[in-house]
């Protein structure tokens, strides 16, 4: 499991560094799939370049990213195929409910579970904890983002309740939680 779960995607240069580590091949050999259903509204649309430059500022090249909106499902084998998910931010109960209308949600917790990596900024963080019914249940928590405190960097001992700034990120590798960046 290689999941980073963030307030406002890569910030900053540590979270750009771990990002990059976690890779297991050369940027400019990465596939991403870039979903971003969650952004039905003018502010979280207007993030959107931001989000896309993430991926771009970390040397992916563009032309490797494919863009998917969740109008339909995808099965494992063809999610196999894309090095990492990308889950922009947005309305986060709308994001969840196409992830399991779509039947997403078992191809991507399988994906997940096979090591696959996932990047969730704001609500595609958040689809992962208990904040909302239904939710994809890989953070026993419920997650807050843009907070003006959050946890400090380091391992993360269990809690019902975390809270990340927009400059660090929650690292799920396995069964280890770890608070990355600043």
């Amino acid at each position: 499991m290689r999941l980073i779960l963030s307030s406002a995607g890569l910030e900053n240069e540590v979270l750009q560094s771990q990002f990059l580590k976690l890779l297991d091949k050369d940027v400019e050999h990465v596939h991403p799939l870039f979903i971003p259903t969650a952004a039905i509204d003018p502010g979280a649309i207007a993030v959107l370049p931001k989000c896309m430059n993430d991926l771009l500022k970390c040397g992916i090249p563009e032309e490797n990213i494919t863009v998917f909106d969740l109008h339909q499902g995808m099965c494992l084998p063809e999610l196999e195929q894309f090095d990492l998910v990308y889950l922009c931010g947005g309305k986060t109960s709308y994001l969840l409910q196409r992830i399991n209308d779509t039947g997403f949600r078992d191809t991507l917790l399988d994906y997940i579970r096979e090591d696959g990596m996932v990047l969730g900024v704001s609500a595609g963080s958040i689809i992962f904890a208990n904040n909302l019914e239904n939710n994809l249940g890989l953070l026993n928590a419920k997650l807050d983002v843009h907070c003006q405190i959050g946890e400090k960097p380091g391992p993360l001992v269990p809690k019902p309740h975390i809270q990340l700034t927009n400059d660090c990120a929650l690292l799920l590798d396995g069964r280890d939680i770890t608070v990355i960046g600043i």
